[in-house]
């Protein structure tokens, strides 16, 4: 009887036990997999709950009926990985020994990694990259009186790279509804250069912001946060003021990682960007945001990178070759206030483009274009998720990522048609 473990029964986690457990014979395979919590969320969920789009009981359920049936679900909490010997150990003393092993148990905000950030958190700090954090959001917004509001993004990367932009989109659509955006200061605090990493659609979402009013203050790298003086302030000596912060903490991978000397300084596991495999073990695989891969940690790269370990690892239990290549594929809504949304896709090698997605013309979806086609699919997408996406079950979308209805920037094609004229 050989052992598949998997570690974190999230996103990644779930998919990889749903997809496999059909194409292993149960005589001949046992699969584990491990997780700290009964409950599963879903986490882009937290993005709606503070401005009272989704109520907190509409984004949990309970982890064991996203389990399919010969699966082994274990709730415990994993001191370390043994590499050598091939066995996890939990903590209370148990171990659990894998033939191959996947590591799945993603990334959690660390306040306690910024001076000052924990310290009054729940009081005019607060984030909502937790289920307790985004609940409390809810009801610090709701009273609110106005004010100078302050979001914040400490360090790259963090789990789904644009929800802060979408928060800062949802406020500004918010307090416009309530009547009072005039009351309300919106600053958006990033340490990038400009309002996302790739120039096509940080200009797009940067003229949205100056369209909306909404202050950035670019380049700040925190150093610590005062909530007495309700001041952020950076390395280089400048200050941000708020009445009310909503911060993303530090994004780090989970602490077994780094006691296991498997992680690097922010413990994601250094991974192979193409087979998944962690670097140095060809027993371990990484999926979802465990990784230290150079693509978003998203829901949607999880779905594109499982597609293709599961074929890999199906061919490397049989001894033949693994000849699927991830490509860092990520595609993402993101919700803009006003019932309006846009859509992103892209991948390692090819920044987010417009256009029309998945087909050309028809679309029906546009690229970095507000529609409220955008904004009903990512509405859409927790049905999804929940009756598609965990099960395992195929979706009409190639896992690859294909040029087809995007436009390339001007300087670009002529790059492009440069280099095809000299071959």
């Amino acid at each position: 009887m050989k052992n598949l473990l998997v570690l974190g029964a999230g996103t990644a986690g779930t998919m990889v036990v749903n997809k496999l457990r059909s194409h292993l014979a149960a005589d001949e395979w046992r699969i584990t997999v491990v997780d700290s919590s009964a409950t599963h969320h879903y986490q882009p969920g937290f993005l709606f709950i503070p401005f009272g789009i989704y109520s907190p009981d509409e984004v949990s359920r309970p982890r064991s009926a996203s389990i399919p049936k010969g699966v082994r679900l274990v709730t415990a909490e994993i001191d370390r990985v043994e590499t050598e010997a091939n066995t996890v150990h939990l903590v209370g003393g148990d171990t659990l020994a894998y033939d191959y092993l996947v590591i799945a148990t993603g990334t959690t905000p660390r306040p306690d990694e910024t001076p000052g950030m924990a310290d009054d958190l729940g009081g005019s700090v607060h984030e909502f990259y937790t289920y307790e954090g985004s609940v409390a959001l809810a009801e610090a917004l709701k009273d609110w009186p106005g004010g100078r509001l302050v979001v914040h993004v400490t360090e790259m990367p963090i789990k789904c790279p644009v929800a802060p932009l979408e928060f800062t989109f949802l406020a500004d659509d918010y307090f416009t509804r309530k009547g009072m955006r005039d009351k309300v200061e919106l600053t958006y605090v990033t340490p990038l250069s400009g309002a996302f990493t790739k120039p096509v659609a940080s200009a797009t979402l940067g003229t949205m912001l100056d369209e909306r009013s909404i202050t950035v203050e670019p380049d700040f790298v925190v150093e610590s946060i005062d909530p007495e003086a309700k001041t952020l302030s950076s390395y280089d000596e400048r200050e941000v003021p708020y009445d009310l912060l909503v911060t993303v903490p530090l994004n780090m991978g989970a602490d077994y990682i780094a006691r296991s000397g498997l992680g690097d300084e922010l413990n994601f596991v250094p991974t192979d960007k193409r087979t998944l495999q962690a670097k140095g073990h060809e027993n371990i695989f990484v999926l979802g945001d465990a990784g230290d891969l150079p693509t978003s940690k998203a829901g949607s790269v999880a779905h594109f990178a499982v597609h293709g370990f599961t074929k890999n690892f199906l061919a490397l239990i049989e001894g033949k070759p693994m000849t699927e290549s991830f490509d860092g594929h990520a595609n993402c809504f993101i919700e803009s206030g006003g019932g309006k949304g846009l859509l992103i896709d892209f991948n390692y090698d090819v920044e987010p483009l417009t256009g029309t997605y998945p087909l050309p013309v028809v679309g029906p979806l546009q690229l970095l274009k507000e529609t409220r086609a955008n904004h009903l699919g990512k509405l859409a997408f927790r049905w999804i998720y929940w009756n598609v996406l965990l099960p395992g079950r195929p979706i009409p979308l190639p896992a690859h990522m294909s040029m087809t209805g995007k436009h390339l920037p001007k300087e670009a094609a002529d790059s492009a048609a440069e280099i095809e004229e000299k071959v």
